[in-house]
């Protein structure tokens, strides 16, 4: 069974940064793609990067400029840098990793999330 574990999370004051790490129990190479999400308290879940096996990467027009995205394979680590954090980054962030590519079948994993929350 795959686990993702993430840390990292925090208060943080508005301007400030933080960096996230999701470590996986397998290589990420097992994965076609590997990202980010967050959900805000009422909000709906939504994208904040991702990451393909490639290395190509894809940023929710909010974060771009400020967010990055990265991976270390030799710890089978994924890494989120959030920097010039703004009152609305607060939210719950998880870690997904996807198998396959659709329309073939598809298997999907979360981690449990690691809260990110604004301490103005």
């Amino acid at each position: 069974q795959v686990q993702l574990v993430e840390s990292g999370g925090g208060l943080v004051q508005p301007g400030g940064s933080l960096r996230l790490s999701c470590a996986a129990s397998e290589s990420i190479f097992s994965f076609n793609v590997m990202g980010w999400y967050r959900q805000a308290l009422g909000k709906q879940r939504e994208l904040v990067a991702g990451m393909n096996r490639e290395g190509r990467t894809k940023y929710a027009d909010s974060v771009r400029g400020r967010f990055a995205i990265s991976r270390d394979s030799a710890k089978n680590t994924v890494y989120l840098q959030m920097s010039r954090l703004k009152l609305e980054d607060t939210a719950l962030y998880y870690c997904n990793a996807r198998t396959g590519v659709p329309p073939g079948p598809v298997s999907e994993y979360w981690g449990q999330g690691t809260q990110v929350t604004d301490s103005s």
